[in-house]
């Protein structure tokens, strides 16, 4: 557990709760603390699943623009550069499903955290964007890869290159955003996307009570029903003939079932014909070959006479 980013485990979901007020600027140090964050629950086989939150009034406002401000550019070239993609690669491998919980502003590295999750739940009060054009660089910590792959490079393009807030019902049309619940739902409801533990129990459940569904079976179907096949005739009109043939289905009121002789005879017809065809080709005899051109080409491409 480090200074600024705690990680509290309760029956099997790990939250890795980012606590630096007041805005949760993401510091060198917070960045390395959240990279053994995402050790910790990887390596920790009593975690099924894990949610990021920054808390109930802003998830991270993005990198500390002081820290950064006094630094030369061999030290942000050198360390600092390589640390934001190394934290954000941190989280993105955590080999289990990863729930965003984003209240408040997630803008600039706050948002490229929450890209690292597979899901996302929003706060109808949340903004999200990547602003950094407004100080003259880009996304460097995988917004401009992660982004795109989510919303798609025209939607990606106008984030990045416009710096605007986008709010919850927009990152949700967009596909930003997988929910938008109210504020003070965030955390529970991410928790609850994240218990995976529940699903098997509730498919356990249903086959048990019998609400199986596949191809042949209805609602309502016992579990040990079968599916009895009725043969009923379906009547087909061919030249100057009718003939019947059986077909799976209910059966309809009136209709009794038949033998097949029609069918039968008009197979037998067919046959017949036929074999009188080769009859005829073979009292004909054998084909008189076409005469060939003068001049015919050789396997290996060149003409000869």
């Amino acid at each position: 557990m480090g200074e600024f980013v705690r990680v509290e485990i309760e029956d099997g979901i790990a939250t890795i709760r980012l606590d630096r007020p007041k805005m949760n600027a993401l510091d060198a140090a917070m960045q390395r603390e959240l990279v053994d964050a995402a050790r910790q629950v990887s390596e920790d086989d009593a975690v099924a699943a894990v949610v990021l939150y920054g808390g109930e009034k802003v998830f991270a406002a993005g990198a500390d623009i002081k820290e950064m401000a006094v630094m030369s550019a061999a030290e942000m070239t050198a360390g600092h550069s390589h640390l934001l993609q190394n934290f954000t690669k941190a989280l993105a491998a955590i080999p289990k499903p990863v729930i965003a919980a984003v209240t408040g502003y997630a803008l600039g590295g706050g948002l490229e955290v929450a890209l690292t999750a597979d899901f996302r739940v929003l706060g109808e009060g949340a903004k999200v964007g990547q602003p950094e054009i407004q100080l003259g660089i880009i996304p460097g910590a995988g917004g401009t890869q992660r982004l795109a792959r989510l919303v798609g490079p025209a939607k990606a393009k106008d984030l990045v290159f416009s710096g605007r807030h986008v709010k919850a019902d927009e990152a949700l049309a967009i596909g930003l955003a997988d929910r938008v619940v109210p504020d003070g739902d965030v955390h529970g409801r991410a928790r609850v996307g994240g218990d995976v533990r529940r699903r098997p129990r509730r498919r356990a459940a249903r086959r048990q009570a019998g609400h199986r569904r596949g191809p042949g079976r209805r609602h309502g179907h016992r579990p040990g029903d079968r599916a009895r096949p009725v043969l009923r005739p379906v009547r087909h009109r061919g030249p100057g003939e009718r003939h019947e043939e059986l077909h799976r289905g209910g059966p309809r009121q009136g209709e009794v079932h038949r033998p097949l002789s029609s069918a039968r005879s008009c197979a037998a017809s067919t046959s017949s014909a036929w074999i009188s065809v080769h009859r005829a080709r073979a009292a004909i005899g054998p084909r008189s070959p076409r005469p060939g051109p003068v001049s015919s080409y050789s396997t290996r491409g060149g003409a000869s006479a």
